[in-house]
């Protein structure tokens, strides 16, 4: 059964090119991608290793892990970090 999940996702800039990619949230998920084209599919590949390494040991899932409902084939959510100046925030 496929199922959908969302995370916060780090994609670092490597200097050869394309991305590390880890989760603040999920510290087992590390892996990498060439383009960002490349990142969802890596990602899912990777989720799925971490999911069973925690099924193996029969540890549970962090509790605000779980499936969410894709409304679509392609379900991509993102959060951008953009870096503000202000004078007020120094």
């Amino acid at each position: 059964m496929e199922r959908s999940y969302k995370l916060p996702l780090v994609l670092e800039p490597q200097a050869e090119g394309g991305y590390t990619i880890t989760c603040p949230l999920l510290p087992e998920l590390i892996t990498e991608a060439d383009t960002l084209a490349d990142v969802a599919p890596n990602v899912s590949d990777a989720l799925a290793v971490v999911l069973e390494i925690y099924e193996d040991s029969g540890r549970r899932l962090p509790a605000f892990l779980g499936p969410v409902v894709a409304t679509a084939d392609l379900l991509l959510y993102t959060e951008t970090l953009v870096p503000i100046r202000t004078l007020w925030l120094g």
